[in-house]
């Protein structure tokens, strides 16, 4: 787990979370695994990366897979990037790797 506690980055009110993406996929995964080069949790999307489709389908997966509220969910860089950092509010940092953890 300590690779995943690498993806997390604590702030106050919330953690930030490395992503890296592959938009169209044939599949939607959160996570679907870890990069340990990035030091990112992987996501799939179905959606393509044109006209901000794909973060926006980040931030509805995330908050699907994981009961967060969409508001809570905010991408903060690499908006034009498949690696990403997203802001997560309404979960601790622990949560999130402990939810990461029992999914990969």
């Amino acid at each position: 787990m300590a690779a995943i506690d690498d993806a997390i980055t604590a702030e106050e009110g919330g953690f930030v979370l490395t992503l890296d993406v592959s938009a169209g996929s044939k599949k939607e995964r959160f996570p679907a695994g870890f990069n340990e080069w990035r030091s990112a949790v992987q996501i799939q999307i179905k959606a393509p990366a044109i006209e901000g489709r794909a973060n926006k389908a980040i931030v509805e997966l995330i908050a699907s897979e994981t009961g967060l509220k969409k508001k809570d969910i905010m991408i903060l860089s690499g908006a034009t990037s498949t690696i990403k950092r997203v802001r997560i509010r309404g979960c601790t940092p622990e949560g999130m790797a402990a939810f990461l953890a029992g999914r990969l």
